[in-house]
């Protein structure tokens, strides 16, 4: 019987998702990706069973390690007895807009693990290192009882702090002279970051990249960063939040060495989450999903039958510079509210 004969509707999609069809799961997922109205009707009734879960990001540079340093951890995890899911985001085919499952060829050794479930989503030109749908993805995979979900970024370097919005605990990995680590600072992410891996830990210099490190994040924490990178005095009055103070670990994922480590204290972080009254992770992640869900809903208004003339002229305008950005956005706004 084919995929689609067996599931004739969501409701029965959603249904053998949480008792664990991964082919249901799995077509969920591909729904997600694509944004059908399958995606909506499972996602609405889902999201009141996750909030669960603990959603690790794992980031940093390319070549630093983080797809296998991903595959050290789920070792370590299903050594456990827990269960594990996996976002990873790949670059997208030029051609067919898919990812090119680099991470998940690197992840075989755990795919026929049945408490193991590896998703490949293409960043399809999204910037910030994770897919548009990624989070809503992570939200599906807690809902149907995946303790915790990794999501790994496509690893294309500075722009990728975006994960900090959609995980509980974001895992910033560097690797051993890879060049100035000033640059990571500039790049936003050891701004975000609350666990610091300097990973290929056999390799000359490493101890000495944890050192230096830890000795820029003291520095950071003493004074403002801005998003341009230039450091600033914080003045006494300032509102801002309070620099997040990450700890450095040293790990060869390759190997398993420091994973442990990583896994505890991974652990500790999400047990100090679970402490809080209110968690600014979870508000950022809900803020990020309702905005995004409006941005979409608008585009589709605006490109519905009844708008589609209209949009398509003022854009012609802004084109032709008739007409500005701005002045073009509040026409299309007022089209809609009329």
């Amino acid at each position: 019987m084919g995929a689609k004969a067996r599931f004739s509707n969501p409701t029965e999609l959603v249904d053998a998702a949480l008792a664990g069809d991964r082919l249901a799961l799995a077509r969920i997922l591909t729904a997600v990706e694509n944004r059908t109205p399958v995606a909506e009707a499972a996602l609405r009734r889902l999201y009141p069973m996750a909030g669960k879960a603990h959603l690790v990001g794992i980031t940093g540079p390319p070549g630093s390690g983080k797809s296998t340093l991903v595959s050290a951890l789920i070792a370590a995890v299903r050594a456990a007895g827990r269960p594990i899911a996996v976002v990873a985001v790949d670059p997208s085919s030029p051609i067919t807009g898919g990812a090119l499952l680099g991470d998940r060829v690197r992840m075989q050794a755990h795919t026929s693990d049945r408490d193991v479930f590896i998703r490949s989503m293409a960043a399809r030109g999204h910037a910030g290192g994770l897919a548009s749908t990624s989070t809503a993805a992570a939200t599906v995979l807690d809902a149907v009882g995946f303790d915790l979900v990794l999501l790994e970024t496509v690893g294309t370097g500075q722009a990728e702090v975006e994960v900090a919005a959609a995980a509980d605990t974001t895992v910033v990995l560097e690797a051993p002279e890879m060049g100035d680590e000033v640059q990571a600072i500039k790049a936003g992410l050891l701004e975000v970051a609350d666990i610091v891996v300097v990973n290929k830990g056999d390799r000359p210099g490493a101890q000495r990249t944890a050192s230096q490190l830890r000795a820029m994040l003291v520095a950071v924490g003493r004074v403002g960063v801005r998003s341009t990178g230039r450091a600033r005095a914080a003045p006494a009055s300032a509102e801002r939040p309070k620099p997040k103070e990450p700890q450095v670990l040293v790990t060869t994922a390759t190997t398993g060495g420091g994973v442990p480590e990583l896994l505890e204290s991974l652990d500790r972080h999400r047990a100090r989450g679970r402490e809080a009254t209110d968690s600014p992770a979870r508000l950022a992640r809900a803020e990020a999903q309702v905005w995004a869900i409006l941005a979409d809903r608008l585009q589709a208004d605006l490109h519905r039958a009844a708008t589609r003339e209209a949009t398509a002229a003022t854009m012609r305008e802004v084109a032709a510079h008739r007409l500005d950005p701005f002045a073009a956005a509040d026409r299309l706004l007022a089209e809609l509210s009329s």
